[in-house]
């Protein structure tokens, strides 16, 4: 055995031991909607004397974080996003409208003189008052906390420390020179224009000198709730500029869990399937494939913990689609090498499998980061995390495939015999293809037609069903409840409309209830509730503003422009233009095969649907890539030959291997659809049709519209590649 799979086995080892090491150690950072919790998303507003701008929107976010530390909140998560934007992330906060009042209120905190009773300003019992400017604000105020004390009574009260004690004493020995009794002697305290405690200066303050030390006491009929609300307002202080909720989203732990077990089952099953599929296929090279799988998931899992990744719902789901898409770069590999096979031994073979797939390989995963990328920058919430995850995805699988599996087949390839070794033939299909060499660019107009008409058929479903976009895109509120009992759709309708929501959208299914509305407020979603039944509980509530829904709305549109743009821009420079240009129109009949599908059937178009759709593009470009990558090598060895040949060459040659892929991802698309509850069963449903259609129009969409566009282009064929120099060769073939 030569240096070169010494050290690869010795570096795939070490890649495996430090992931192991970091998955036994490090626990994983789980999203609200996987662990429970409340997710807010601020956005801040210009004052008459403050612009909202960032600066602003840093200081109210120290603001934020000093709220909720004081409110208990267990590991909060609050970042700036944009200029004006805080999201504000609460685990095991349950509560919106408590998390809401007291996070996000303005909290304008002031100290007054009280000038006398002939004001407009009502004190509070409802008395009017005549106030002062302000002596003291929010910013003067170091602590609050609340208290009871026994001696003075049941009550509860708010002590307040001040950050000078001069102000303080100026205010209370003014208030002292007044007659017991008078309105003047009184000091009123101010949170957001309302007089909150007005009381009166103790008769033994000194005159002018005024109460000695630097804190006070806010009395009031309070509950404990609203002394410790209120002491967490006066704590954090004033906010800088005025917030309004853009965004909310409340999730229960039960359904996170559920979601995690799920996810876990279809991870499990797709796995198997997987791995037994290409183990059947594939043999021996195709079992340390499996092992090679195994090692990816634990490299996934080990990178999203130790970059604090954190792993969200949609994100589980990108987790276990990359597990199939790994697969693809051992397909490409164990297909080149058995074409290798014959003219080198199986060592070589599989060598140059290797180094030959390379470019498809690096193409293919290159336009899936692009796609992931683009989810990172202009998606939101819980499907940034689908990003996030693929992309770890997508280097994981190149570690896996071409670290380990290399690792792994070349240490086994000369010990086994070439029949059982799974690339010692080329194959069933590839052997029935050969035979026969259907010429399948012959009906090159007819497979452009039938493109047209299923575009048609799209267009249709959008132009008569239109969209059914979701909360997240048109802005309103979305509530799931789940009961103790199966409730129909007919009966949840009815309970609604008659809690007097006539105009909600009402779906039921086994033990879960949907209900989407506009804008309503936590009171209305607690009557809804109540007309459901005592058993209905509330498990998700998600509130998007209308200016927030329209913005994610059009980002969604930019993010499938941008993508496309991208595609196309990366193509025509790694290819050429013609090649580039076929395979953006066939992924925009790819796009609008899946849009009208979901047109058709009146399925959500949400987040979740963005991240499915920028997957396809993503998923859709490889196997486009793949085919244009096998055309521009034929077509350098074959400069003189028709290129509607080189084009069906290069299709028939590929076919093993999208189908093998694209079985591959089907298993785990199955499993996802199986297992995943609603929202991922759409996710897994739109990349099913994805996928089919996608893989069907890189060789009846991409090649046909390739060679229409080679008829108008004048660049010549390109130049075959520049000689290798020999290699030292081991036993029955080169090492690499």
């Amino acid at each position: 055995m030569s240096r070169a799979p010494l050290w690869r086995a010795v570096a795939a080892l070490a890649v495996i031991a430090t992931s192991l090491f970091l998955a036994l150690t490090m626990p994983p950072r789980l999203g609200l909607d996987l662990r429970g919790g409340t997710q807010l998303v601020f956005e801040t507003q210009d004052s008459p004397t403050v612009k909202a701008d960032a600066a602003a929107t840093d200081r109210t976010l120290e603001v934020l974080h000093r709220r909720a530390d004081a409110l208990g909140v267990v590991d909060p998560t609050l970042v700036r996003s944009g200029e004006k934007r805080i999201i504000v992330e609460l685990p095991g906060v349950l509560d919106p409208r408590r998390a809401a009042e007291v996070i996000g209120r303005t909290a304008q905190l002031s100290f007054h003189a009280v000038l006398g009773d002939d004001g407009q300003t009502r004190d509070e019992d409802g008395r009017p008052l005549r106030l002062g400017p302000a002596v003291i604000g929010g910013d003067g105020v170091t602590d609050a906390a609340a208290r009871t004390d026994p001696q003075r009574g049941a009550a509860w009260f708010v002590t307040v420390d001040f950050r000078e004690t001069g102000p303080w004493q100026k205010l209370t020995g003014a208030a002292a020179c007044e007659p017991v009794g008078d309105p003047k002697r009184r000091v009123a305290i101010v949170l957001d224009d309302k007089v909150i405690s007005s009381p009166q200066v103790n008769e033994g303050t000194p005159c002018r000198t005024g109460m000695p030390g630097g804190s006070t006491d806010i009395t009031g009929s309070f509950t404990p709730e609203e002394a410790q609300n209120l002491a967490v307002l006066i704590k954090g202080g004033s906010l800088p500029v005025p917030m309004k909720i853009v965004e909310q989203r409340t999730v229960g732990p039960t359904l996170g869990a559920e979601a995690i077990t799920a996810s876990a089952q279809a991870a499990v099953v797709g796995v198997v399937l997987t791995g037994a599929f290409i183990i059947l296929v594939y043999r021996v090279v195709g079992l340390l494939a499996a092992v090679a799988l195994v090692s990816y998931g634990l490299i996934s899992y080990a990178a999203l913990t130790a970059l604090g990744a954190t792993l969200t719902l949609p994100g589980l789901a990108g987790f276990v689609l990359a597990i199939g898409m790994a697969v693809d770069a051992n397909v490409l590999v164990f297909e080149r090498a058995r074409e290798e096979y014959g003219r080198a031994g199986l060592r070589a073979a599989l060598d140059q499998g290797f180094r030959k797939a390379w470019s498809a390989i690096a193409d293919s995963n290159i336009t899936t980061l692009l796609a992931a990328g683009l989810l990172f920058w202009l998606a939101s919430g819980p499907v940034k995390g689908f990003g996030v995850t693929l992309s770890i995805g997508v280097l994981a699988s190149l570690v896996s495939a071409l670290l380990i599996t290399r690792a792994l087949t070349q240490w086994i390839i000369g010990r086994v015999p070439p029949r059982i070794s799974g690339i010692g033939s080329i194959g069933r299909m590839r052997t029935w293809l050969t035979a026969r060499n259907p010429f399948v660019m012959r009906h090159a107009r007819r497979w452009l037609v039938g493109a047209a008409v299923l575009v048609v058929i799209a267009v249709a479903g959008l132009v008569s069903r239109g969209l059914n976009f979701g909360v997240e895109f048109t802005g309103g509120r979305l509530v799931e409840f789940t009961t103790a009992t199966p409730v129909s759709a007919d009966a949840a309708r009815a309970a609604v409309s008659g809690a007097g929501f006539p105009n909600a959208v009402v779906q039921s299914s086994n033990e879960a209830i949907s209900v989407r509305t506009g804008q309503i407020g936590a009171d209305d979603v607690d009557r809804i509730q109540r007309a459901l039944g005592g058993q209905a509980t509330k498990v998700r509530d998600e509130l998007i503003g209308p200016s927030l829904g329209e913005e994610l709305r059009r980002n969604a549109l930019i993010a499938l422009g941008v993508a496309l743009a991208a595609q196309l821009v990366y193509l025509a420079a790694r290819f050429r233009w013609t090649f580039g240009a076929a395979a953006v129109l066939a992924l925009l009949v790819d796009t609008a095969a899946v849009v009208g599908a979901f047109a058709w059937f009146g399925k959500p178009i949400d987040g979740v649907f963005l991240a499915a759709m920028l997957t396809i593009v993503g998923y859709s470009v490889n196997d486009k890539v793949v085919v244009f990558d096998r055309v521009r090598e034929l077509w350098a060895a074959q400069r003189k030959a028709p290129f509607a040949q080189v084009v069906n060459q290069a299709i028939l040659q590929t076919v093993p291997r999208t189908v093998n892929t694209g079985l591959g991802a089907l298993f785990i698309l199955a499993a996802l659809a199986v297992f995943g509850g609603d929202s991922l069963r759409d996710f897994a449903i739109a990349l099913l049709i994805g996928i089919v259609v996608g893989t069907l129009s890189s060789s009846l969409v991409a090649g046909p519209l390739a060679i229409v566009f080679e008829r108008h282009s004048k660049q010549p064929p390109p130049s075959p590649p520049a000689r290798r120099a020999p290699r030292s060769r081991e036993g029955s073939g080169a090492v690499v």
